[in-house]
């Protein structure tokens, strides 16, 4: 990255406030490169300070890729693979399945530890979450794994976990945050300063809307085959659940006219840098279509820079007129839409 560039412990890793996010390589709806053009996205991250990777179990084969490119690399190299372990049904979450859960991402991943394995867990009225993540804790003491992290948990069970199992068992949450989706400022945030939890956030982009490409443009189609999974999602969030695409609009003005004012950096560094300049972030990840589209270089930018009181409050004259603060009891708190 730059000489600026900023980094911040999870666990026991330093790694930087901006990850690569590989949920793309779970579709080819989002576009598709070939192995190796992939692999070869994952070393230009790596040459830029990009160290630490985003992916999951259901992410299609974005854990062998990593894993693959992981031994490419020689032993002084160190990269964070941060994967996922996601219970979207009904199980008994005893020891062996939870070891079983395990020894695949190793096996997938070609290691013989996860960096950082996060858990998400759908039911919330069934307490197994518990089970297994005391489970998970005793396999991290055994050494296969490094740091544990939850994805998608809301703020009450969040707080529940970490108080059962004690200060710094659980080192993040992943949720989605953003100039436009601001849940985790109420109550999320507390609860990170709590237990000493850091957000690694996705979504800061809204899939990409938080860019100067659309800027002027007008409303695109919801049902238009030009959109990816991700810009469907965040364009209904932006239309429906927050304001109107003529608000949007406006927003992205005043974060164009803001990028003017710090060297020219653009509405996407001044979005990340709105999220990043909250102490509880630790990270934001943003995807990636390796060998297909990548902004490493724009995303270098928003480093070297905090956003003044003049800047937040122009951001906060056009959020005052969203239904950004009340998206948390529409949709519900962080994660809801997934349950």
């Amino acid at each position: 990255m730059t000489a600026n560039r900023e980094s911040f412990r999870l666990g026991p890793f330093v790694v930087p406030r901006v990850w690569t996010g590989l949920w793309q390589l779970s579709s080819n709806a989002w576009g598709s490169a070939s192995v190796v053009k992939v692999r070869r996205g994952m070393a230009r991250h790596v040459e830029m300070g990009y160290t630490a990777f985003d992916m999951a179990d259901h992410y299609g084969s974005a854990e062998i890729i990593f894993g693959q490119f992981q031994e490419s690399l020689p032993p002084s190299e160190k990269v964070v693979g941060a994967t996922k372990w996601c219970v979207f049904k009904r199980i008994n979450p005893s020891r062996s399945t939870v070891v079983a859960a395990v020894h695949e991402r190793l096996e997938r991943m070609r290691t013989k530890r996860v960096d950082l394995l996060q858990f998400h867990w759908q039911d919330y009225s069934d307490k197994g979450y518990l089970t297994a993540l005391n489970h998970l804790c005793d396999l991290k003491e055994e050494g296969l794994i490094s740091a544990i992290g939850l994805c998608n948990f809301d703020t009450i069970r969040t707080d529940e976990i970490c108080t059962v199992l004690g200060q710094h068992a659980i080192v993040s949450n992943q949720v989605q945050f953003s100039i436009i989706d601001t849940r985790p400022l109420h109550g999320m945030s507390d609860v990170c300063e709590k237990h000493d939890l850091k957000l690694l956030t996705y979504g800061t982009l809204c899939g990409g809307f938080l860019a100067d490409k659309w800027l002027g443009a007008v409303e695109p189609d919801l049902y238009s085959g030009n959109l990816t999974p991700s810009q469907r999602k965040y364009l209904d969030m932006i239309v429906k659940a927050w304001g109107s695409w003529e608000l949007f609009q406006a927003l992205l003005h005043v974060l164009r006219s803001i990028g003017d004012r710090h060297a020219g950096r653009s509405i996407s560094n001044i979005a990340t840098r709105w999220v990043l300049d909250h102490p509880f972030v630790g990270a934001v990840i943003i995807g990636a279509r390796l060998g297909l589209s990548e902004h490493s270089d724009d995303n270098q930018r928003v480093f070297g820079f905090n956003l003044t009181v003049k800047d937040n409050e122009e951001i906060e004259a056009v959020l005052v007129h969203s239904n950004g603060r009340r998206i948390i009891t529409t949709i519900g708190d962080c994660g809801a839409e997934y349950r």
